[in-house]
């Protein structure tokens, strides 16, 4: 047995393919992914712009500690609290020209009564109203500051205008998310997945009428269950440690925001080393079709499979989950990366189970269907 797994060990390792679609070309795509969407949360922000009109009829005499002076003051404390906002004291004519010029994204006017004025909607118009409406929230609570404790003033503003996590997406578990992290776990479910190439190489070379190495083996003493065994420990070692590396280079050499610890992630990609290991396969024992096909049929399951998971397009696997959640309950790139929000985003533990039992089932129904349709073919001739 031991002859056998180094035997197909230093086999697999000096095919070329078997070492660039498994283990590379999902390298490869990591690092495009990282530099084209995977900064997107630390690129600068851009600020949103606003124009301050001080209604008329208001002296500078008159407006100290007044209702207008105090927005004007949380206006400021915002801007030297962060970078959200920033504001410019325009004449009404002005503001209006530059807000239909695009120069700014609303308009304050700076009265009794503070109001917005904008003429679109987006993120930019949200958060002015969210400012807005913070402000009107506390006014009387200013007011009586400025009244009664106006040394108080400053600090009273900035507890107002702590707009820092304002646009920050916290989970239900309380762990902050990034909004382009669920495309790096559907990878690695597709990174998986790929593991089907070393699967096929293995079913290539069980089946004696592929190859001349198979026909070599079968013809041998070895059994067949003691053939696919061999192979499929063997393939799903060297996937296996395609995976790890995989993941330590996305968590410490890309730090991409993974909050669980590396030990918690191993497992979801053990099974699912082991369900793209057995998938190629079972995929490759199945009918006498050619090379050809079965390697496009691979690819197509693979990549059908990673899209629904979200790989394309993140919406997607929302929608799955609405609309047919028993798809992506049988989908294992679904599943790996549902595992992966399970351990660094959400507390849901029993989820995180559920998905594991799924996946184990899963490789063991491949890899009895391997071994009852190789252990089935007889040969006339070789």
């Amino acid at each position: 047995m031991w002859d056998m797994i180094r035997y197909s060990f230093l086999t697999k390792i000096r095919n070329r393919d078997l070492i660039f679609w498994p283990l590379v070309f999902p390298f490869i795509l990591t690092t495009a992914m990282y530099f084209s969407i995977g900064q997107v949360g630390e690129s600068d922000f851009e600020t949103v712009r606003a124009a301050v009109v001080t209604e008329a009829g208001q002296n500078e005499g008159d407006i100290q500690n007044s209702g207008e002076e105090i927005f004007s003051q949380f206006l400021e404390g915002m801007e030297e609290d962060s970078d959200l906002i920033r504001t410019m004291e325009m004449t009404e004519a002005d503001a209006l020209k530059a807000l239909e010029n695009g120069e700014v994204d609303g308009i304050f006017y700076n009265g009794e009564d503070p109001s917005l004025t904008v003429s679109g909607s987006g993120f930019p118009q949200s958060i002015l109203q969210m400012i807005l409406e913070n402000y009107t929230e506390g006014k009387q609570t200013l007011e009586d500051v400025a009244l009664l404790h106006p040394e108080g003033m400053q600090a009273a503003i900035e507890s107002m205008s702590g707009y820092g996590d304002a646009v920050e997406q916290v989970s239900l578990g309380g762990r902050t998310t990034d909004g382009t992290a669920q495309f790096f776990y559907a990878l690695l479910g597709m990174a998986c997945l790929y593991g089907c190439f070393i699967g096929y190489n293995s079913a290539m070379e069980l089946q004696a009428n592929l190859t001349p190495l198979a026909a070599r083996r079968c013809a041998g003493p070895a059994n067949r269950l003691s053939l696919v065994i061999t192979e499929t420990l063997v393939s799903f070692g060297l996937h296996f440690v395609n995976m790890v590396l995989l993941l330590a280079y996305m968590k410490y050499i890309l730090k991409l925001e993974f909050a669980g610890s590396y030990t918690e992630m191993l497992p979801a990609l053990f099974l699912g080393s082991m369900i793209g290991v057995t998938m190629g396969m079972f995929i490759t024992s199945v009918g006498r079709a050619g090379e050809g096909v079965k390697i496009g049929i691979m690819v197509g399951v693979s990549m059908a499979l990673s899209f629904l998971a979200g790989l394309m397009n993140a919406d997607i696997k929302n929608v799955v989950d609405k609309n047919a959640p028993l798809v992506n309950r049988l989908n294992p790139a679904a599943l790996i990366s549902d595992a992966m929000y399970c351990i660094n985003v959400y507390d849901a533990p029993e989820r995180y189970v559920q998905d594991m039992l799924i996946l184990a089932a899963m490789s063991v129904i491949l890899i009895a269907g391997t071994f009852l349709i190789i252990r089935r073919e007889r040969y006339v001739s070789i």
